[in-house]
């Protein structure tokens, strides 16, 4: 072996030393992290878009000290099973999504996201509850009163597959929120959705004292087209007071019953 080969061989083996030596502080390093412990919980609850929020950083807290057992302050980092946290939190109603990682400083970063109630409703067996924009059931918050639509009246009872059926009334209500909530006009008009014992929508303004009948949900988007229509039209020369009952329930005609 002349020296040219020696230097090609003691370079290749330098190279594969230095290879398993990173290999092994890797392995160290991994190690060390693993039996370090969590040394502080941080976490972050974003907002709903209207500032507020449902829940707070002890109701996340709780949440994994009884189910788990323990505080996470303190557990080796190699114990902290991340993805079994998130899977805990998101389990809880007020909770869509649940992110959990470790950074550099061994801190355990829980981040919240939370579902978004859109309707507040009071079934006919005076259950409260919320309704999120998926349709999943939300029990009231101790911490704060969402301002969003409400629903009284002859409501059934919360079924999980109630936007599965061909008829629910669950079902019509639902759709009938989203449509107002989709529509800049009627978005801020509407306050409270009745539904009367024959299962007709009455529609409570926030403005006036007069009621708007919807009756089924058939043809909504033309019912809601007239009434804005009307609203634009017809009651800034009548007034606000002139009517007791916006009847929308005929086909493209609205019935109205003066005060």
């Amino acid at each position: 072996m002349n020296k040219r080969e020696l230097n090609r061989l003691l370079k290749r083996l330098f190279w594969i030393a230095l290879f398993f030596v990173a290999i092994g502080f890797i392995f160290w390093a991994a190690e060390k992290k693993r039996s370090a412990i969590t040394a502080e919980v941080v976490i972050t609850i974003k907002d709903l878009p209207d500032g507020s929020s449902l829940l707070n950083k002890q109701d996340v807290r709780l949440k994994i000290e009884r189910h788990f057992g323990y505080h996470l302050e303190g557990v080796p980092l190699g114990q902290l099973d991340v993805e079994r946290v998130e899977r805990v939190l998101e389990e809880d109603p007020f909770i869509l999504d649940a992110n959990v990682f470790v950074d550099a400083k061994n801190r355990a970063n829980i981040e919240v996201v939370q579902r978004m109630p859109i309707l507040r409703l009071i079934d006919k067996n005076t259950q409260h509850y919320y309704l999120d924009k998926s349709g999943r059931q939300m029990p009231l918050s101790e911490h704060f009163t969402a301002r969003v639509l409400v629903a009284t009246g002859n409501i059934p009872p919360y079924t999980p597959d109630f936007d599965q059926r061909k008829q629910h009334v669950l079902k019509d209500l639902f759709a009938l929120t989203k449509d107002i909530l989709a529509d800049e006009f009627m978005k801020p008009l509407v306050e409270q959705i009745y539904i009367d014992e024959q299962g007709e929508f009455i529609l409570i303004p926030k403005l006036g004292k007069h009621k708007i009948i919807v009756g089924d949900y058939e043809n909504t988007a033309a019912k809601i087209e007239n009434l804005k229509h009307f609203y634009k039209e017809g009651i800034p020369y009548e007034g606000w007071r002139k009517y007791k009952i916006i009847n929308l329930k005929y086909k493209d005609q609205i019935v109205c019953t003066k005060a």
